[in-house]
This record gives C-alpha cells, sequence and structure tokens, in this order.
C-alpha cells in the first residue's frame, strides 16, 4: 500500500512541483465514503548540478544515477526531474557600493550575455542593487527587459548593504517565483557589509552604552568593530537560513579577485560568499584580475582584455552549472523537530568522475 500511495505522490509532483522542505503534514487518500488514510510525509526536493571533467552539463541523469542520505541514513530517490523540464528564476545582484574600477562595465556586459544565453522564453529574471539600501531595478522579466535594465546600472561611492540585499532577493523570489522553478540568486559583490539595518543598529547600540566623550579614538574602533563583527556574524546566520527556507541556489563572483585576502573584513565577505554557495549547492568564482591601472597603458589594455576573458568564461561555466541542474525529491518520514537543521548529503551512484554540487540540508519547517 506504502509503495502505490508513494508512486500517486510522485505522478502528482510532476504536475505540481513544491520546492520547500515541509513539515509532516497528513494527506488524505479516499478509501471510500467513510475511510480516509493519513501518510505522514515532507517532500523534499534538492537542487543539484552535475558537470562532467570539463565542466559541460550532464544531461540524461534519472533516479537511478543518484543516491541520497539523510542524517547519515539511505533514503529512496522518488523522482528527478531534468532543467528543461522546470522553468529558472534568476535574481541578479550587481554590487554598485564604491565600484568605480575599470571592469564594472564588462561586468554589466558579461552578465547581460550570461541571461541572454542561459534564459529561456519561460525563465525570469530579476535585477537588484546592492548599495546603502538594497533596490530592486527590474522585477521579474524576460531575458531582453532585463539586460535593458542591466545596461542602465551605474557605479556609486558609498555604504553596502550585503546582508539585506540577499535578504530582500530571496524573499522576492519565495514571494514571487512559481513554485514549480528553480530559484537561483547570482551575485557580483565582495561579500562585504557595511550598512544592513541590523549591523547599523548593532553599532549604533554599542555607542549609547559608552560615554564616546570619554574613550579614546582607538578603544572607539575597536569597539566598532567588535560590534559590527558581532552582529555579521549573526547576520551570516539568519540569511543563509532564508535562503535554505526559500530553496534557493546562491552563485558569486568576487570582482576583488585574490586581493580580497588584503584584510580580515574582505577576508570575512569572502567566507560570507563561499558559505552560502557551499551550503545551497552554488559557487563561489574568485577571478584572478590582473591591474589595469598600472603606468603602462599598452599592459593596461592586455590585462583588461584578459580580465575580460576570464569574466566570461566563468560566466559560461555558471550558465553550464544550470543547464546540469536537476531536482531530485524524496519523501522523509522521520519524525524531526521544528526548525531543526537536517543534514544531506547527496552523490552519484555512477558517473564516478563527475563533479556534482547540491544543497547540504534544508530547515524543517511548517
Amino acid at each position: 500500500m506504502r509503495r502505490v500511495i508513494s508512486i500517486y505522490l510522485v505522478l502528482l509532483f510532476v504536475f505540481t512541483i513544491t520546492v520547500a522542505a515541509q513539515t509532516p503534514t497528513p494527506k488524505p487518500i479516499p478509501v471510500d465514503d467513510d475511510e480516509v488514510i493519513k501518510v505522514d510525509s515532507r517532500l523534499i526536493v534538492v537542487p543539484v548540478s552535475v558537470t562532467d571533467t570539463n565542466g559541460l552539463p550532464v544531461t540524461g541523469l534519472t533516479t537511478k544515477d543518484f543516491r541520497v542520505r539523510e542524517e547519515g541514513r539511505a533514503v529512496t530517490v522518488d523522482g528527478v526531474i531534468g532543467a528543461d523540464k522546470v522553468p529558472l528564476e534568476i535574481a541578479l545582484l550587481f554590487d554598485v557600493s564604491a565600484s568605480t574600477d575599470t571592469m564594472f562595465q564588462f561586468q554589466l556586459e558579461t552578465a547581460g550575455k550570461f541571461l541572454k544565453g542561459v534564459m529561456r522564453p519561460e525563465d525570469r529574471a530579476s535585477v537588484f542593487l546592492i548599495s546603502g539600501k538594497p533596490i530592486l531595478v527590474s522585477p521579474r522579466s524576460t531575458a531582453e527587459n532585463s539586460i535593458a535594465a542591466i545596461r542602465t546600472i551605474a557605479p556609486t561611492k558609498g555604504f553596502t548593504a550585503f546582508y539585506d540585499s540577499v535578504a530582500m532577493a530571496t524573499d522576492y523570489l519565495k514571494r514571487h517565483a512559481p513554485e514549480a522553478s528553480r530559484r537561483v540568486i547570482v551575485v557580483i559583490s565582495d561579500g562585504e557589509d557595511t550598512n544592513s539595518d541590523r549591523i547599523a543598529s548593532a553599532i549604533q547600540n554599542g555607542y549609547r552604552k559608552i560615554d564616546v566623550n570619554k574613550i579614546d579614538s582607538k578603544s572607539l574602533y575597536q569597539l566598532t568593530v567588535a560590534n559590527r563583527n558581532s552582529a555579521a556574524m549573526a547576520e551570516r546566520i539568519r540569511v543563509l537560513k532564508l535562503l535554505q527556507d526559500g530553496d534557493t541556489v546562491f552563485y558569486s563572483i568576487n570582482p576583488a579577485g585574490s586581493s580580497y585576502q588584503l584584510n580580515k573584513m574582505s577576508v570575512f565577505g569572502q567566507e560570507n560568499l563561499q558559505k552560502f554557495a557551499d551550503d545551497t549547492g552554488g559557487a563561489a568564482f574568485i577571478p584572478k584580475f590582473r591591474q589595469v591601472e598600472t603606468k603602462d597603458i599598452y599592459q593596461n589594455a592586455t590585462n583588461l582584455r584578459q580580465n575580460s576573458e576570464m569574466l566570461d568564461r566563468i560566466f559560461r561555466q555558471l550558465e553550464s552549472e544550470l543547464r546540469a541542474q536537476y531536482l531530485v525529491q524524496f519523501y522523509s518520514e522521520t519524525d524531526f523537530p521544528l526548525n531543526k537543521y537536517v543534514k544531506l548529503d547527496v552523490g552519484l551512484e555512477t558517473r564516478t568522475n563527475a563533479k556534482i554540487r547540491a544543497r547540504q540540508g534544508y530547515y524543517v519547517k511548517k
């Protein structure tokens, strides 16, 4: 009886995909006019991308190709749906705060080419700015309209509300993207934050607890950094949970390249990008850009061309990963408590030389 019911639910899922990890919900199955059998289970859907050793999409995989462990226990994979069967919803976030370097225009142009290459007529994109406050530049629309919006973006000098921007984009996808869709955030940023609401409030609250006129500048700076770092760590946890709850895969490109290692704040910012990507099944790219503002104008031109080619390769790799994305689904019948983070381990039974990215867990929710 259980397998019959499971098959029925899997067939139903093909028409009404829900990409959220749900708490146990009784599923009534009518037997006769008076009797109802209730099956308690949670439908878990895991976005997974599979590429070969050359970074090209591995297509045609089925339930027999995947294995899934939930908290270390093997579960039955009930269904696998390929990228060609599910529309793509992309939120593209550009960090425009203090982004006045020469590469900025190339970032916009390359991102536009990426959308044109990866999006199909049924896919939608939305465009956000990471600035002093998160800004929605273009609501979810076609590739053509989104590219037109990208062309209007200009860099600014100012603060950065990184966490608030990612949270806003995640919430936007959760509220506006169809349930039957693959939700993806692509961020071009260094991951640093100086102005998200909770960061700014933590710093100000720290000042209120002391007499700033009776503290030296060095101690005041150390206090500011301590309050900011404490709030930033809490924000990392909060925003990551939002991404997990929204079933959203996070990708990032850090335009700072390897120079992020120059100070602790930049290192923490890259750790944000890497953590969000690892836990949701995405990737955090760090291009090794060459200097384009040296005294040698000819060398600058050569470096700029090589940087642009590198950025283009990254977006092509990202495009391949999205084309290689599957939705792997299974029914969890373990009675986990509400809000528990359930660890997942997704792998391949076949194609052992392929590269796989998958979310590492989910939060049990209503």
